[in-house]
């Protein structure tokens, strides 16, 4: 055999080797066809299940027909088990086009093949659960009638919750929020006939079946209306259920009325590279108790979703949140505005938090004693006093659903915000400082440290010393990473420092000066 014959029959043995490798590697994964195998018996399961569900609960029904036709859902249970069954033979569809594919057993079947388990798992589930219900809808109507003397001392327990609980100190406080909150009034009055609307139903519920009642107690199942004896002992015992749940509802309500919150966004900061970045905020929730002006804070990092962080990455040291007193939790405002701002009455007024002063020609807000600590946790222990101007625009943005960022006269750009003169100085040792947040502001840290501010110390300044940050305190504890700064901001100076305000004396809870 000569040497050309031999390179001929070289390449065609080649050719069949790769022929050969691409059909052995054209395969079905091992997982897909593993996950074929399990939902075959899982769905030959379910069909069994939901054929003696449907046998069970027809033999129910129809040797006990004086108790099932008088409950209502008894007629549908046919309807309900039908459509159980009709869902089964569309994952059995399913199952057989799965098997087509198995049988093919081609590479590029495999996601198709993901997609039609997804779908067969979840109608075989949905079937299943639907036929299970039907089931236990009808022995729990069974076991009432096997138990009647315990259904009706039941019924009597429940009766007893009812009219045992205490509507007094409910009414006492919907009273007393009403005449402080009068706005709150029409709200709160139908919240309270709601709780009452609960008892004359169950007193109607327990009164209308007084002769079933007795008859279930005796055991006597003869001629027994179980329609009207069941119906009433859910009635009874949903409501002695709900009534202390309801309470409380409202009870939270009227004390959220109290209560003045706002959510501050005190940092920033982006931790990990690529896949593993991971944003986050520092949130100082504060939390003031009228009248007594008594305040609470909390601070904690939160790890937020890109889109959040980038939405909120203009809103260092502002309110993100914000809910005034005479307001439910649930009317929180939620468009960012400077911190403070929302408890200040308009220039030249006055109001429970404070008034409008006059010194040197400027004009300036004082907060009253009793609202120091408030003032100092929401401007950040460095408190500068707006000007009526100020306030003005904070409320035609306001009035618009839009923040107000302010304007600094001396460097023309915004006053808050993570662009603001005012909150460059006063965040400068924040995370989001230190990362390189203010770029170009004189309290920005160069490459992610501290060191160039005029606030540095000296060792801060020697680039031979670690200055990248760290975190101390209360919060949840992060290991360090690599921080990813966020992109170059403009330049901004700080607004000349003004007199401080004087306080006064402070005033009572809703009262005007």
């Amino acid at each position: 055999m000569n040497k050309s014959t031999l390179r001929v029959l070289a390449v065609v043995l080649t050719v069949v080797l790769i022929v050969l490798l691409a059909v052995a590697l054209d395969r079905l994964p091992s997982s897909v066809r593993a996950q074929i195998a399990s939902e075959r018996t899982a769905l030959a399961a379910a069909e069994a299940q939901i054929e003696s569900a449907q046998d069970d609960v027809t033999r129910q029904v129809q040797s006990d027909s004086a108790l099932f036709e008088h409950i209502p859902a008894a007629t549908q249970y046919p309807q309900r088990l039908a459509q159980a069954g009709m869902a089964l033979r569309s994952a059995q569809r399913d199952m057989d086009e799965l098997a087509t594919i198995e049988k093919s057993g081609r590479h590029g079947d495999a996601e198709r093949a993901e997609r039609l388990l997804s779908d067969e798992r979840t109608i075989r589930t949905r079937a299943l659960v639907q036929a299970n219900e039907v089931k236990q809808d009808a022995a729990h109507w069974v076991d009432l009638k096997n138990h009647l003397p315990q259904t009706a001392a039941q019924m009597q327990a429940d009766y007893n919750a009812i009219h045992a609980f205490d509507f007094g100190s409910l009414a006492a406080a919907v009273q007393k929020a009403e005449t402080d909150w009068p706005e709150k009034k029409s709200d709160l009055e139908s919240r309270l006939a709601a709780e009452r609307s609960l008892v004359a139903s169950a007193d109607e519920a327990w009164q209308s079946t007084a002769d079933a009642r007795r008859q279930a107690a005796a055991g006597n199942a003869v001629g027994l209306d179980y329609g009207a004896l069941f119906g009433a002992a859910a009635t009874l015992h949903s409501t002695a259920a709900d009534l202390p749940k309801q309470s409380a509802e409202v009870q939270s309500l009227t004390a959220q009325l109290y209560n003045s919150w706002d959510k501050l966004l005190v940092d920033m900061d982006v931790r990990g590279i690529g896949t593993a970045r991971e944003y986050d905020q520092k949130v100082r929730t504060i939390t003031t108790v009228h009248p007594a002006g008594t305040t609470s804070s909390d601070e904690k990092w939160v790890t937020v979703s890109k889109g959040s962080y980038d939405a909120m990455r203009n809103n260092l040291g502002m309110a993100i949140e914000h809910k005034p007193a005479g307001k439910y939790d649930i009317e929180a405002e939620r468009t960012a505005q400077p911190a403070g701002f929302a408890y200040m009455a308009p220039p030249g007024q006055s109001n429970q938090y404070g008034h409008w002063e006059n010194s040197g020609g400027h004009s300036f807000w004082v907060f009253y004693g009793q609202y120091a600590l408030m003032r100092d946790l929401l401007f950040n222990h460095s408190y500068r006093a707006p000007e009526p101007y100020d306030w003005n625009g904070y409320r035609t943005a306001q009035r618009s659903g839009q923040t107000y960022y302010g304007h600094d006269t001396d460097s023309g750009s915004a006053k808050y915000g993570s662009q603001g003169a005012e909150t460059q100085k006063t965040y400068s040792g924040s995370s989001y400082a230190k990362g390189g947040g203010f770029r170009d502001s004189q309290y920005a840290s160069k490459s992610g440290s501290y060191r160039d501010s005029k606030y540095a110390s000296p060792a801060s300044r020697d680039p031979n010393v670690d200055s990248s940050p760290k975190r101390f305190g209360s919060g949840s504890s992060r290991p360090e990473e690599p921080h990813v700064a966020p992109p170059p901001q403009r330049s901004y100076r700080p607004t000349p420092s003004r007199p401080p305000a004087r306080s006064s004396p402070g005033r009572t809870f809703g009262r005007r000066r």
